[in-house]
C-alpha cells in the first residue's frame, strides 16, 4: 500500500475528522472549564447550573468519533484513489464544522457561565445561545452521514 492508494487517503480523511473534532472540543472544554472554575471558586452551589454549559463543547468530539466509526466501515483493501478522495470528502463537513463549532461553542458557553456567576436565575435561559451553535455541528454530522 502506498500513500496514494485510496485506502490510505480514506484513513487520512477519517483521522483528520476525528482529530479536528477532538481539537475543537478540547479547546471549547478548556474555555468552559476555566470559566466554571472561576464561578465555582466563588460559589460552589452553582455547579448544577454550569455543568451543562461546561459539557456542551464535548459533543463535537463525540460526533467526530461517530463519523470515524461509520466511515471506517467504508474502508476496503484495494480502494482506488478516487474512492479514498470520496471518503475524505464525506467526512470533511463534520471535520470542519466540529472544529469551528467546538471552539465557538466553548466561547459562547464560557460567557454564559460568567453570566450565571453573576445571576444564577439565568442558567436555564442562557443555554439557548451555545445550543444554537450546536445546531451547525449537527448539520455537519447529518451531511457526513448522508454522504
Amino acid at each position: 500500500m502506498n500513500i496514494t492508494s485510496g485506502y490510505a487517503i480514506g484513513i487520512i480523511g477519517i483521522a483528520i475528522c476525528v482529530l479536528l473534532c477532538g481539537i475543537g472540543s478540547a479547546i471549547g472544554l478548556y474555555k468552559t472549564g476555566s470559566a466554571a472554575a472561576g464561578v465555582l471558586g466563588e460559589d460552589p452551589k452553582k455547579f448544577g447550573k454550569v455543568l451543562v454549559l461546561v459539557l456542551l463543547p464535548a459533543t463535537q468530539g463525540i460526533y467526530g468519533f461517530i463519523i470515524g466509526i461509520i466511515a471506517s466501515s467504508s474502508l476496503v483493501d484495494g480502494m482506488v484513489a478516487a474512492q479514498g478522495w470520496a471518503l475524505l470528502g464525506k467526512v470533511l463537513p463534520m471535520a470542519l464544522s466540529g472544529l469551528v463549532t467546538g471552539i465557538f461553542q466553548g466561547k459562547s458557553s464560557a460567557n454564559c457561565i460568567y453570566a450565571v456567576g453573576k445571576q444564577e436565575s439565568l442558567g436555564g435561559k442562557l443555554i439557548i445561545y451555545p445550543a444554537m451553535i450546536e445546531f451547525y455541528a449537527i448539520l455537519g454530522l447529518i451531511i457526513s452521514i448522508m454522504l
